[in-house]
Formats: C-alpha cells, sequence, structure tokens
C-alpha cells in the first residue's frame, strides 16, 4: 500500500531585490502531474492574475521556466485580449542545437552577471531568424546564453562545443540582448520563494486527502503572504530578505514583556538582543501606515 504524492505548482509576484514575493496562487495536482502541462501552467496564471488589482493585470510580464515553454501556454499567454508578455524558459531541442552551431561568432555578445556587470566566459545570441517558428506565436523571440562550464561541472547532453546553453522565448520587441537575459535569469528568485514556502510548511504535506492537503496549502501561503507584507511594510534593508528561519530567530522567537502603564502598553525587549533595534523600528512603522 502506498499513497499517492502531490505536486503543487506556484507562481509568485516578484517584488525585485529590495524585498521578498507574495505567493499569488499555490495549485495542488496529483503527484504524477507533468512539469510542462500547459493547462495546469494556464489554471495557475489565471488564479495568479486574479489576485491583482485590476489595472495591473495587463502590465504583467509572466516568467517561466522551461516546463512553461509549450505551444498551449504561449498561445494562451498571448491572446489579444490579455495583453499580457512572457519570458519563458525553452528546452534545447535538435533543431536548436543546430541554429546555435549556425550563428556566427561575431553574432554572440558578453552576457551579464547577477549584478549586470559583463560576464567573462558567457554570451548571447539571438537565433529566432535561424528557427522555424511558424507553429508559434507571432512576435516571439528565441535567445540562448552560453557560457563556460564552471570548473568541475559534468556537462551534459546537450551542451556543445564545450559550452553550456540555456534558451528562452519572450516577445520584448525592444531591449539588449544581455538585459533580456538577464531579466530572464531573475527569475530564479521564484527558487527562492519556493524554498521559502518549503520552511514555511510545504515541505511535506502531512494530510491523507487532496482536498485537505489543498487547504493546507492555503494556509502556507497565508503565512508566506504574511511575511512577505510584513518585510515590505515593516522591515528595511537586509531585514527585507530575511528568510523564515532567521526571522524566527531574530524576530518572532524573541523574548519580552507587556507592560501596562499611564494608559499604554508597552513591549519591552531585551536591551542586549542584537536585532531588538530592528524590532523597535519595525513596529514604529507599522504604526504609521494609515488605517483602512
Amino acid at each position: 500500500m502506498f499513497r499517492e504524492g502531490f505536486h503543487p505548482l506556484a507562481a509568485f509576484a516578484d517584488h525585485g531585490a529590495a524585498g521578498s514575493g507574495e505567493p499569488l496562487a499555490i495549485m495542488l495536482r496529483a503527484g504524477g502531474a507533468g512539469s510542462n502541462t500547459a493547462a495546469d501552467h494556464i489554471e495557475t496564471t489565471r488564479l495568479a492574475l486574479a489576485q491583482l488589482p485590476r489595472h495591473l493585470r495587463r502590465r504583467v510580464l509572466i516568467r517561466a521556466d522551461s516546463g512553461g515553454g509549450t505551444h498551449g501556454f504561449l498561445q494562451w499567454l498571448t491572446a489579444p485580449s490579455r495583453r499580457l508578455h512572457y519570458s519563458v524558459g525553452m528546452t534545447i531541442t535538435e533543431d536548436m542545437q543546430d541554429a546555435i552551431l549556425k550563428v556566427p561568432a561575431g553574432s554572440w555578445t558578453p552576457a551579464y552577471d547577477g549584478d549586470g556587470q559583463v560576464r567573462d566566459g558567457a554570451w548571447v545570441a539571438d537565433v529566432t531568424g535561424l528557427l522555424d517558428l511558424s507553429s508559434w506565436p507571432a512576435g516571439m523571440r528565441v535567445i540562448v546564453r552560453k557560457e563556460r562550464p564552471h570548473p568541475g561541472a559534468q556537462l551534459r547532453f546537450t551542451d556543445l562545443d564545450g559550452h553550456r546553453f540555456t534558451a528562452f522565448a519572450t516577445d520584448a520587441k525592444k531591449g539588449q540582448l544581455a538585459d533580456l537575459e538577464l531579466r530572464h535569469r531573475r527569475r530564479a528568485r521564484c527558487e527562492d520563494r519556493i524554498r521559502n514556502a518549503k520552511d514555511t510548511g510545504l515541505r511535506n504535506l502531512p494530510l491523507q486527502g487532496f482536498a485537505q492537503n489543498q487547504l493546507w496549502c492555503e494556509i502556507t501561503a497565508l503565512a508566506c503572504e504574511l511575511l512577505a507584507w510584513t518585510q515590505l511594510l515593516a522591515l528595511t534593508g537586509t531585514a527585507r530578505r530575511w528568510e523564515p528561519k532567521r526571522l524566527r530567530l531574530r524576530v518572532f522567537a524573541v523574548a519580552g514583556r507587556l507592560a501596562r502603564g499611564g494608559r499604554r502598553l508597552r513591549l519591552r525587549l531585551a536591551q542586549h538582543w542584537p536585532w531588538a533595534g530592528e524590532i523597535a523600528a519595525a513596529i514604529v512603522r507599522l504604526q504609521a501606515l494609515p488605517s483602512g
């Protein structure tokens, strides 16, 4: 006897490097669900968009890994009524390998690192004109990144000529290739959000039934939401990027005492606690927020 596992699919709002990201949707799926099922990506995106204010829903960039690089998902994203933009990973197919080998050496331009600076040993190129994209949405571009593998890294079968290749599709008509590739690669912040969600309850789904674990996912999403907005509204600097384990240690688990006096309620923290100042400043910021 065994119990079938579950395979959730999640979407997060990216608040950039200065803040955490809130979960917009965590859709629970059966354990046998595929990573590139277009219908599941569409439903998750639909749920995520419904969480955004209506006036922002047509100013959204959808980023996904190669699991989202399917005809069905991209056709849905590019429907004229939605006006969404996308930057989605693509699997390196044989046709794409052939196209990569045809790229002239002078067409590769330097890629950027995470700080937007030129990265040594990494390049990007647009291979759209070398591919048959007639079955894909109009205006789609395919951009490829190649880089020398890190020392000790094991080459994959999709690596050509001693370089590692990744590709993504986008509808962006303007912008430097390196900027577009960096924008897409920053989708990896989603992996940080998933790790945080696992630390907040998503690592193990503890209940037996599917519907019960759907409720568990909702509770986990609510916890992640509270953490994200607490950091955005109350904390500053690096504290905005503290992950749940660090928040528990430095903020949530600190010993304190509530004292009443002079018709006021005071929170007293140990003066020697290294982060007492951050906690006090966070409370002041929250109290200064307008009500309602």
